[in-house]
């Protein structure tokens, strides 16, 4: 029978009459399956930027992508130059099933501050303030960190576009849930969005809008497009800012808050959800949608249950089953991480991988 995250999801996303949930599953699943075969779009768009030691990192990350998604994907891959030659190799690698493409991208900045947006934060992250002016041709995208594993289809973020009003350019999630943990609102010198700020590691993009519009800005009264208003920002906020880009958006957001579509936390689950106590709600009625292991939590010892889930999608093969292979073993390591306050919690990171590896099982069934 359906769980009351069937519920919700298939009442709000296909609009179906609630009694349609008294279907088992495997049939919404299938419906579902058929919906995509039968409403051909365009494909999803999905950018992210790698640098230094993060080709592991980015790889694994596109390989949680690929398992559950059902539309085509194309992924725009920015990197040094350094680090194509070994993308090129992992990716013609992958049994895509004609699902996915790729094309790799050198970092690119504006010539006359290149040496300027390199140095902001991490190296090449801002390189994502830019891409609406890349991608000239892409109308709408969505980015990542290469630290975001995907619990569920891109599909489900990517239909957030369709829930844009009119104003709205673009999705992010708050920074905090918690405002007595919050950073922006303790120690922001700058302003930010909302109550906490905007965590920029999940930002979904319509990026011809974001192309034609006039922002809002502290800086003169004119209204600027986004290619004009990043460099006076920066210029104007390089001293009083600490995140970089993510602080750059914040203020831009903070003058044109009509044009910011918000996510819940589920969509980006960080470990400042669990560490001081859970405090993402919606994730522990539903589980995790997209993990975003920041702050290397993927890499040290400090957050067990992050690892676990990175360490099995990074050891899982395509075409192996997802139950006994991917599952069952990462269940088995949450499993050793309840001395922990993310472990305390370890079902909500799996509470929607089990539902998308059913729903994945029902459509192969269905495509038979």
């Amino acid at each position: 029978r359906c769980n009351n995250l069937s519920v919700s999801f298939w009442n709000s996303y296909w609009m179906l009459p609630s009694d349609v949930c008294g279907m088992n599953c495997f049939w919404e699943a299938a419906f579902r399956y058929d919906y995509m075969k039968t409403h051909p779009s365009e494909k999803m768009h999905l950018a992210v930027v790698a640098c230094g030691e993060r080709l592991e990192e980015t790889v694994t990350m596109l390989r949680s992508a690929i398992i559950f998604s059902i539309k085509p994907l194309h992924f725009h891959i920015f990197a040094e130059d350094q680090l194509h030659e070994s993308f090129k190799d992992i990716l013609d690698e992958f049994p895509y099933e004609g699902k996915v493409n790729y094309t790799l991208y050198p970092i690119t900045f504006p010539s006359e501050s290149a040496a300027e947006w390199k140095k902001l934060f991490k190296p090449c992250a801002s390189q994502r303030l830019f891409l609406p002016l890349i991608l000239k041709n892409v109308d709408s995208l969505l980015y990542v960190d290469t630290d975001i594993l995907f619990l569920r289809p891109v599909d489900d973020i990517w239909s957030f576009l369709g829930k844009f009003n009119s104003t709205q350019i673009a999705a992010m999630a708050p920074e905090h849930e918690e405002p007595r943990i919050g950073w922006y609102n303790r120690f922001a010198r700058h302003p930010y969005y909302g109550a906490t700020g905007i965590n920029s590691g999940v930002m979904l993009m319509n990026m011809t809008r974001i192309r034609r519009k006039y922002f809002k800005n502290d800086m003169t009264p004119v209204r600027l497009q986004w290619g004009e208003i990043l460099m006076p920002l920066l210029k104007k906020y390089k001293l009083n800012i600490t995140w970089g880009d993510q602080d750059l958006l914040n203020i831009m957001f903070f003058h044109n808050p009509e044009s910011l579509y918000v996510f819940p936390c589920q969509w980006n689950y960080r470990p400042d959800h669990c560490i001081y106590g859970s405090n993402c709600k919606a994730a522990e009625e539903e589980g995790i949608f997209i993990l975003h292991g920041n702050r290397g939590v993927y890499h040290d010892d400090k957050q067990p249950t992050f690892r676990a889930v990175y360490e099995a999608i990074k050891n899982y093969s395509f075409g192996d089953d997802l139950v006994h292979s991917l599952l069952q073993p990462l269940e088995r390591e949450l499993q050793k991480t309840t001395h922990t306050y993310c472990g305390r919690v370890y079902k909500v990171f799996i509470k929607q991988l089990t539902k998308s590896i059913r729903d994945l099982f029902a459509r192969r069934s269905k495509g038979r």
